[in-house]
């Protein structure tokens, strides 16, 4: 059951399980949302999806328990059969509008537009939910992604209408030149997870939105 669409806004934790470990998984996602993350997005590339459906499961328990919502990076069919809260897509996923007709109007598509304002442009029009811009550090995930300028989100903040995701490097001394730029949410994986104490780093990002 899918609670109340959430402000799109705050600190948006990728649950890379490749950078967390499958033990860690829940236990880490866990620590980020007592640190005040405001959306959890699920990542694995790699697993089966057995593996996958199981390790999703477990976190929406966890994030409807304390009531943030959960994304699930590219998988339509596994955000659906479960229930979760939406979908992030990427260039080579579902189109929005497929997604949406799976997912149903009240759930969250989020759409990965690199360092293009084009894309994102395409991607509002086509009823995206929220648009991530990046890598605009380097990236230990993604050490191959496209550089995106932090110009591009000063241009986009006041032309696009949906919240706006910024990713790729992001530290907690970068971060604010992120969110002071125009970034809604900040995507975060090795900034957070790999920290000695997630959760305090979770605290460290969401201060910032509270400045």
């Amino acid at each position: 059951m899918r609670h109340e669409r959430p402000e799109l806004k705050g600190l948006y934790a990728i649950a890379d399980v490749n950078a967390i470990g499958q033990d860690q998984l829940v236990d880490q996602v866990m620590s980020a949302i007592k640190g005040g993350a405001a959306i959890i997005q699920y990542r694995n590339k790699t697993g089966s999806y057995q593996q996958r459906e199981q390790d999703a499961q477990a976190l929406l328990e966890v994030c409807q328990k304390h009531q943030v919502p959960l994304i699930i990076n590219d998988d339509v069919a596994l955000a659906h059969s479960l229930g979760c809260d939406g979908v992030h897509l990427g260039r080579d996923d579902m189109l929005i509008r497929e997604a949406r007709e799976t997912l149903g109007s009240s759930s969250i598509i989020g759409v990965s537009c690199y360092d293009s304002f084009q894309n994102a442009l395409r991607a509002q029009q086509s009823g995206a939910d929220y648009v991530a811009f990046g890598r605009f550090f380097s990236s230990n995930t993604k050490p191959e992604a496209v550089q995106a300028q932090i110009e591009l989100l000063h241009a986009a903040k006041p032309r696009l209408e949906v919240p706006i995701v910024a990713i790729g490097g992001i530290t907690h001394d970068n971060a604010r030149t992120l969110i002071n730029a125009g970034a809604d949410m900040l995507a975060v994986i090795d900034g957070l997870f790999g920290q000695d104490d997630v959760e305090i780093a979770a605290e460290h990002f969401s201060r910032l939105f509270q400045a």
